[in-house]
């Protein structure tokens, strides 16, 4: 069931993604045009972010194609880690791209273009709608097994949305007063909100690589559980990590006392794990007191 259920939430993202993908390219196209006909760098920044989300949208299509290929003697987690990597690479492209639209709004500053207001306006006005729509369908996907691809595609759109509203403003102060170098402000601002949207990406994909244990899970805190558990002595060589988004795994070495079965303590430990903690990927060895300490001498003979 639990499979299942996996099998379907992944299901559920990579059509949200399609659904996500065919909205915001189409509307990709139109910003672009329309940048370069207004000379707005708003619309331009705003543009080439959409492109981002796009790549980022098509990334996350194919990395959850490969993470659903079986594993393989080689690769026995088969490639669930390629969302993952498609999530990092995400992040990397939005810091590249908010470098760019800095450098290119502080030229601008220094001899601003003229900017077509009026049309720059409208267009943002669709781009909200646009932004809307892509996030809601990304935002009511984001309850059924959270996947690193669909939060950064989440947050590409939610950045987007926001630089259209800005652009929306940049647009209007032009109309009224002419003051073209609000276009060139607004692009600073869109490019603090693709950083600020790069670092939580970047920060959870880079965690995941390297193996540290999944947020929301206290290492300590289930260590204390499982020295608890009736008939279990001690824990040591306790390890949590995570394979790939949504899926946590855990390993430890567990000693119980003399007279305890150690199949049925670690099926009650397993059960613990998963019904407390979510973890139900485990390998547990299971010894008595004593035991361990003579295969290890035995190992050295």
């Amino acid at each position: 069931m639990a499979h299942g259920h996996h099998h379907d939430a992944h299901a559920a993202n990579a059509r949200a993604l399609a659904l996500a993908l065919a909205i915001t390219a189409g509307y990709t196209a139109v910003e672009v045009v329309a940048g370069v006909l207004t000379g707005s760098l708003a619309l331009l920044a705003d543009a080439v972010h959409m492109v981002s989300d796009n790549v980022s949208l098509a990334i996350g299509l194919v990395a959850m194609g490969l993470a659903r290929r079986p594993a393989t003697a080689r690769r026995t987690y088969g490639y669930k880690r390629a969302e993952v990597l498609a999530a990092l690479a995400n992040g990397v492209l939005l810091v590249a791209l908010a470098a760019w639209i800095f450098y290119e709004a502080i030229r601008r500053l220094g001899d601003p273009p003229e900017v077509v207001g009026g049309w720059m306006l409208a267009v943002g006005v669709v781009g909200i709608g646009v932004n809307l729509a892509a996030g809601a369908i990304l935002f009511r996907d984001r309850g059924r097994g959270v996947s690193l691809n669909v939060e950064a595609a989440f947050r590409h759109v939610v950045a987007d949305l926001l630089g259209s509203v800005g652009v929306v403003v940049a647009g209007a102060v032009i109309v009224l007063t002419g003051w073209v170098e609000a276009d060139a402000l607004v692009s600073i601002v869109i490019g603090l909100l693709v950083l600020a949207s790069s670092w939580t990406i970047l920060r959870d994909s880079t965690s995941i690589l390297l193996e540290a244990a999944p947020r929301g899970i206290e290492t300590d805190a289930v260590g204390r559980r499982l020295a608890s558990a009736p008939g279990v002595v001690e824990v040591h060589d306790l390890h949590i990590w995570t394979i790939t988004s949504g899926f946590p795994a855990l390993s430890a070495h567990v000693l119980v006392g003399r007279g305890e079965d150690c199949h049925a303590r670690r099926r009650e430990l397993e059960q613990v794990l998963a019904s407390e903690f979510g973890i139900a990927h485990t390998t547990l060895q299971v010894d008595h007191v004593g035991d361990h300490g003579a295969l290890v001498e035995l190992g050295r003979i």
